[in-house]
């Protein structure tokens, strides 16, 4: 029986825990693939003493005898990449011979985080709430056709090529626009050669490599960085990420057909979060939402961004889940709503005097709708020694069943803590 490929997706905006469950779900497969974004998201993996944030390196990197892949719909700083891969190195992580960079990925160049830190700026009150990493502006040189992609930091003249052609616009915008200074390409062209002599020996075409791999009999999980809801189709435009998150990206991310895939996994906050600009309509601002945030520590792992909090919001779950086809779902953090004296789901949103199960397509109706709310018993106690169903408090067991029957997903694993032993296993994905 061939073994299964999954995809893991985060079915908010981002943030859900997905580090800790592609770690734990490691064991299952043969290759972890990033398959979009950047450095701008971070996973954290917690393993005893061990706390890793993972910026680029898919977060299966601790189990040893696990390939990781950069697909190439990610977008690569080098610099980057290599302080993490030197990081897992001095751990005694060893990364060669197992870790491996699509020779198509997009590479982030300097001038790509001046500009989207110089953008950010220029749009004052109405900023996206980028974190400047320059994510943006090298999904726009890639569709613009004026990307430099990983094999090109191998060839001098190609590189000094492209960044020239790159530069003719930028450099105006800096000095024109901007009030920037410009970059020259001989100050850029000798460290991204050496950078490119370094990288060289972690590139392969990942398509082919991932098709012999599953050909030969060995599995797949594909990553993704963000959440749907930042997804730049069907997220809550314009705050979203400059890339698509849902599942469906995950095959061009890498490079492989949709026949491949057996399953896709949601993950979700029992609750719900949100980092930066943007809607978010089940949002907690007073001091319920500060002390979710503070139990849960909902600070961003590569930014150090508070994220907002709010209650968990089905009509969100729902949409998610047939955007990306999800089999199932993880639930995470349920330990955080232990002590809160009430809890509560979305269950629709109130617009102009209906009752609505989705998102608003108008940005003009975001602030004209009221989440409409059930309300639930909490439960007391630390949770983080469960490790079966039955054990857990009786509402907690009520609310996640209703979970489930409002987001009409099954729930595969729920997660009460930051540890891997943390975990309550209801039923095996991989079977």
């Amino acid at each position: 029986m061939r073994k299964k490929n999954i995809i893991v997706v985060g079915l908010q905006w981002g943030d859900e825990g997905k580090g800790k469950i592609v770690d734990l779900l490691s064991k299952e497969v043969d290759i972890i693939a990033r398959y979009q974004g950047g450095n701008n998201a971070g996973h954290t993996v917690v393993s005893g003493s061990l706390s890793l944030v993972f910026r680029l390196v898919p977060s299966g990197m601790l189990n040893k005898d696990k390939i990781c892949i950069l697909g190439n719909g990610v977008v690569v700083d080098p610099v980057v990449l290599f302080e993490e891969l030197d990081s897992l190195n001095k751990l005694g992580i060893e990364v060669k011979d197992r870790f491996f960079v699509s020779y198509k990925c997009h590479i982030i160049m300097p001038y790509h985080k001046r500009l989207d830190i110089a953008r950010e700026r220029l749009r004052g009150a109405g900023m996206i709430g980028t974190t400047g990493k320059g994510i943006g502006p090298a999904y726009e040189d890639k569709v613009a056709r004026l990307g430099i992609r990983a094999v090109d930091l191998i060839d001098r003249d190609i590189l000094y090529e492209k960044i020239s052609l790159s530069l003719k616009e930028k450099n105006y915008l800096f000095k024109n626009v901007l009030g920037e200074t410009v970059f020259n390409p001989d100050d850029l062209i000798n460290k991204y050669l050496e950078l490119g002599k370094r990288l060289k020996d972690f590139m392969i075409d990942s398509s082919e490599f991932i098709n012999n791999k599953l050909d030969e009999g060995n599995n797949i999980m594909l990553e993704g960085a963000q959440g749907t809801f930042l997804d730049v189709d069907h997220g809550t435009y314009p705050y979203v990420t400059s890339s698509n998150t849902v599942s469906g990206s995950s095959l061009t991310g890498v490079g492989i057909g949709p026949t491949k895939i057996d399953a896709v996994i949601g993950i979700t906050k029992a609750y719900t979060t949100r980092v930066g600009e943007g809607y978010f309509p089940t949002e907690l601002k007073a001091e319920l939402g500060n002390s979710i945030r503070d139990k849960g520590e909902e600070f961003g792992s590569v930014t150090g961004r508070p994220r907002r909090c709010g209650w968990f919001d089905a009509n969100l779950i729902k949409e998610a889940a047939y955007l990306n086809g999800i089999t199932g779902m993880v639930v995470t953090k349920l330990d955080v709503l232990s002590g809160l004296n009430k809890l509560k789901i979305c269950t629709g949103y109130l617009l102009k005097g209906s009752i609505i199960n989705h998102l608003p397509y108008s940005i003009s109706d975001y602030d004209r709708i009221t989440p409409v709310y059930e309300e639930f018993e909490s439960w007391n106690g630390d949770i983080g020694g469960v490790r079966s169903f039955k054990d857990l408090p009786v509402n907690a067991q009520k609310y996640l069943i209703r979970l489930e029957e409002y987001t009409g997903l099954p729930i595969y694993i729920v997660s009460i803590g930051k540890e891997r032993t943390q975990t309550i296993m209801l039923k095996n994905i991989f079977r």
